[in-house]
């Protein structure tokens, strides 16, 4: 390998490894806080956020993000491990290219995934692309030994390795350190699948339509539309599992009026707990006065969507000690106990409304004044249904 092609391959895979690297811290926070805004997060097409959190971002439960460490660190080594009178020089060029024929295959596939399916542009995936195609057109012009005696060459340099200690050291260390990167990093928590029905046809619309305009408006109806053409309004429990699911199913669409001045929602707790709210006869879920308070809490530091999003997420481990651990982490409330009286009592403000609202389950949803009965429309529909309301007010 010529001093200029060990040069040119240091700097790519410098790159690849910083750029690895911080995709990699991204990739954390997002586990951490679904709702975590990195440096790359531009708009809604220039984003590292939903390359990340798609199920391209992550290859059985670990991020590709880390492979990329592993890989560029792997690259470095090598060259490293080449200069001078070393062994593995005439050999260390075929390796490198072998690795990056293989690392090429898997960024073409990503950039497909990210322009063509996910229709987004991740400014740090397409820089490892380049760093990735740079080591693949370097090292294979400096490559001189053919292909098929690598597998030869390998072994023999393996028994190099093992009697050379300072190698030998290097390789255990490489070895062990991606190993625990691999097992230490956390696991991103799956997102139940929503799988999207086709859009209602013109006479399901037509249908639906005219069974919406039958439903009768709730009197009493405490909530102000604030200059909003359609106000969503839902009573929930953290830990009730259709409330996870309408959340899941509901907030791609909600997620498109997000900052629309026409649509407005408001979630409000309504926890199944008789601790805290007076219309339920029981205790149904043990944590959901505590995440309902910390939500509350959650409004003030304007971090009450990642809480939010985090409790269904995290909904079969959410109890009063995971409650605090997640409103200290995510909600970043350090005085829950301080706060909690006031909080609570918010909590059982919203809840008492929702019984005066005759609401008895959850979830339970209301458009402007309206109840949707029996708990919520499919996902295909909230589209429509906000379609109808804005048409009513021109």
């Amino acid at each position: 390998m010529s001093s200029q092609a060990r040069k040119l391959l240091t700097v790519f895979g410098v790159l690849g490894l910083g750029v690895s690297s911080a995709a990699t811290w991204v990739h954390y926070h997002l586990i951490k806080n679904p709702d975590y805004s990195s440096f790359c997060d531009i708009n809604a097409t220039v984003t590292c956020k939903e390359a990340y959190l798609s199920r391209y971002g992550s290859v059985a439960g670990v991020p590709v993000a880390v492979g990329g460490v592993i890989f560029f660190a792997w690259i470095l080594i090598m060259i490293w491990g080449s200069r001078g009178t070393s062994r593995i020089k005439d050999s260390a060029a075929g390796y490198i290219f072998a690795a990056s024929t293989l690392a090429l295959a898997v960024v073409l596939y990503l950039a497909y995934a990210s322009f063509f399916i996910l229709k987004e542009v991740c400014p740090l995936c397409v820089t490892t692309y380049v760093a990735v195609i740079g080591v693949f057109v370097i090292s294979g012009g400096a490559s001189s030994v053919p292909m098929s005696t690598l597998p030869k060459r390998a072994l023999r340099d393996i028994g190099v390795l093992v009697t050379t200690p300072a190698s030998l050291v290097i390789a255990l260390l490489f070895v062990a350190g991606a190993s625990w990167g691999m097992s230490a990093f956390p696991r991103e928590e799956e997102r139940p699948i929503v799988r999207q029905a086709p859009p209602i046809s013109a006479d399901q619309r037509t249908e639906f339509e005219r069974w919406w305009d039958l439903q009768p408006k709730s009197p009493n109806f405490p909530y102000d539309n604030d200059g909003a053409k359609v106000l969503i309004v839902e009573f929930a429990d953290f830990q009730c599992p259709r409330c996870k699911q309408q959340y899941f199913g509901y907030k791609p669409t909600l997620d498109k009026f997000t900052g629309s001045k026409d649509v407005k929602f408001m979630f409000k707790t309504f926890p199944l707990n008789a601790n805290c709210n007076a219309s339920v006869p029981s205790v149904s879920f043990t944590a959901s006065c505590d995440a309902a308070a910390a939500y509350v809490m959650a409004r003030k530091k304007g971090t009450a969507d990642a809480l939010k999003d985090w409790f269904f997420l995290h909904q079969d481990e959410l109890s009063p000690a995971t409650v605090r651990r997640a409103a200290a982490d995510i909600g970043k409330i350090s005085d829950f106990d301080a706060q909690y009286p006031k909080a609570i009592q918010e909590v059982k403000t919203d809840a008492a409304v929702g019984a005066s609202l005759a609401v008895n389950s959850t979830p339970s949803f209301f458009v402007n004044g309206k109840r949707i009965p029996g708990g919520g429309i499919p996902p295909q529909y909230l589209e429509p249904l906000i379609d109808i309301e804005l048409k009513k007010i021109k």
